[in-house]
């Protein structure tokens, strides 16, 4: 699917709020509210729009401590890796999970109840993916701006 402004400019306003009414939506980029519904339910089907989520007021969750970890796979095994992330896709309490370059292979964050937690699951991943040589975590200790917001439109202002 070819995405054009109209596009564009919807996405950017559902990625900061998901709810923003049809009508609110349609004001703000120029088109009827019929055509943003159809230009929505379009980019649904067309997998452009993938998921829309709930974002729970911190006070509610039980998981509130939050670790990247920063993990190194035995000599490029892609073998490893592949089994690594099919292990991880079932893992609720795994939020993000990066490939990267550098010293590390994975960063993947992490949410437990607490240390404890957290260390269990370090043990079962270990145990499950014994080509994880070496696992090194972060905690957070605050998170000043947490987004998931992709700019749709190139920009040169940072």
């Amino acid at each position: 699917m070819q995405l054009d402004d109209f596009d564009r400019k919807i996405l950017e306003l559902m990625q900061k709020n998901s709810r923003t009414p049809t009508e609110t939506i349609a004001g703000q980029i120029g088109l009827s509210a019929s055509a943003v519904q159809r230009r929505v339910k379009k980019m649904r089907e067309e997998k452009v729009i993938l998921s829309e989520i709930v974002v729970v007021a911190p006070q509610y969750l039980t998981h509130t401590m939050t670790f990247i970890a920063a993990m190194e796979i035995e000599r490029d095994n892609y073998e490893a890796l592949a089994r690594f992330k099919m292990w991880a896709k079932d893992k609720d309490n795994i939020q993000q999970m990066y490939y990267v370059t550098g010293q590390v292979d994975l960063m993947i964050v992490v949410t437990a109840r607490d240390a404890v937690t957290y260390d269990a699951f370090i043990e079962e991943l270990m145990r499950h993916n014994p080509q994880i040589q070496r696992v090194k975590t972060h905690v957070v200790l605050d998170k000043p701006k947490q987004s998931f917001y992709v700019p749709l439109k190139d920009s040169q202002q940072f």
